[in-house]
């Protein structure tokens, strides 16, 4: 063994050993780094957390899908402008999906027609409020991006003759049939006999407003029955490729201004909305928490690293005459440093180490008690935290352990 490995594990040794001795105090003392810990891996846990959830959320939305509808998704101030804006009807839609149909290598596949509202549902004695009814075409099929686990969707004979058919979310199914198959069941829609088509897979909620899984589609042509013949619609248009949502957003504009026979100097009458709008509105609320937890974090680890670089000049006071002796025996000044650093070093690591216990046991508990709530605790965290707890104890231990290297051997063995 090297003399500079023989020292660093001597270190090493000393160090535990002193914080074995002093077990209350060394607790005591990390209490400051655990706080901070906790503090720096519940930020990244609940940041983690939301991406992931907004991911998977977006991903229900379908990532190469654009959106057009009358009002965009953000905050507007000018609302009565929009609020002027015509409704987008079923007209619109063919006469946009034969735009798409003749534009030569359009980056646009098809363009398909969404009404929703709420109402209740009804199988049996079994009545289920807080639906979504979606009406649609059988296109729908052609951007819907989850699968149907049981059954089918409807087809073109069907929607276009509007048959009274559906296709349950699984919450919905679950509930109107629990314990059994909803396939050729009937259902109720505002006193509307439709037959059960299929059962679409589990999706889950969409950032906790709402679930997926609570709707129920229809053909549009059956809806209008008891909604009119001039709902307003939305647009939902499938893009070909979706790693070129930008030219294809501004071919989809290009094209909704021939359809509503829009002017060059008119404004568009319609917004695009797409994954990016809810992105920009979560951002906000991401650099929220990051400000916030590092600010908590911040003030931990300051007072966490005073704390020990408190006890380490009390531990270097206690010592003098221990490193009075080592140096009179030939002791080098970077021994007795690295020594007290290490020590230092130790009492935080032990501190981020309980740190992310506890964390890690939070976690666990939020995802027992809160299912619905997106925690994610990576691997990544901890290396931070690690790293973190070293820098700490590094800084706050630098000092004292400089100040122990320094000491005159006769001056040290002569304290008392």
């Amino acid at each position: 063994m090297t003399r500079g490995a023989y020292e660093f594990t001597e270190a090493f040794r000393i160090a535990f050993s002193q914080i074995k001795a002093n077990a209350l105090r060394s607790v005591l003392t990390a209490l400051g780094v655990v706080i901070g810990i906790v503090a720096v891996t519940l930020m990244g846990t609940a940041i983690n957390g939301i991406d992931v959830g907004f991911k998977n959320s977006l991903a229900m939305l379908g990532e190469d899908v654009l959106y057009v509808q009358r009002w965009p998704w953000r905050r507007v101030d000018d609302w009565w402008n929009y609020l002027n804006r015509p409704a987008i009807l079923s007209q619109d839609v063919e006469r946009l999906n034969r735009i798409i149909e003749s534009t030569p290598n359009s980056l646009l596949e098809v363009a398909v027609p969404v009404a929703g509202r709420g109402s209740s549902v009804k199988a049996g004695d079994v009545k289920l409020g807080g639906v979504v009814i979606f009406g649609t075409t059988a296109n729908y099929s052609r951007i819907v991006t989850t699968d149907v686990v049981e059954g089918r969707l409807f087809s073109d004979f069907e929607s276009n003759a509007g048959r009274q058919v559906c296709v349950l979310g699984s919450a919905v199914a679950e509930n109107l049939f629990p314990g059994r198959s909803a396939l050729d069941q009937a259902i109720e829609i505002r006193g509307q006999r439709f037959v059960v088509l299929g059962v679409l897979a589990k999706q889950g909620e969409f950032l906790g407003l709402f679930s997926f899984d609570n709707q129920v589609i229809v053909p549009l042509n059956a809806i209008r029955k008891f909604w009119g013949s001039r709902i307003d619609l939305q647009i939902r248009v499938k893009v070909k490729d979706k790693t070129r949502m930008v030219p294809a957003e501004e071919e989809l504009v290009g094209a909704m201004r021939r359809v509503r026979s829009q002017l060059p100097a008119e404004r568009d009458n319609f917004s695009i909305n797409q994954q990016q709008a809810f992105k920009e509105q979560l951002d906000p609320i991401k650099t929220g928490i990051a400000v916030a937890g590092l600010f908590i974090t911040g003030l931990s680890l300051f007072v966490g690293a005073i704390g020990i670089m408190n006890i380490t000049f009390v531990s270097v006071k206690e010592r003098t005459k221990e490193i009075g002796t080592r140096k009179a025996l030939g002791a080098r000044r970077r021994t007795i440093l690295l020594q007290f650093l290490i020590e230092a070093v130790s009492i935080c690591l032990i501190g981020g180490a309980v740190g992310l216990a506890v964390t890690f046991v939070t976690c666990l508990g939020i995802r027992e008690v809160l299912p619905a709530l997106p925690v994610e605790f990576s691997s990544s965290l901890m290396v931070v935290s690690m790293v973190v707890s070293i820098v700490t104890g590094i800084v706050s231990g630098f000092l004292p352990a400089l100040g122990a290297s320094r000491l005159d051997p006769v001056d040290a063995l002569r304290y008392d």
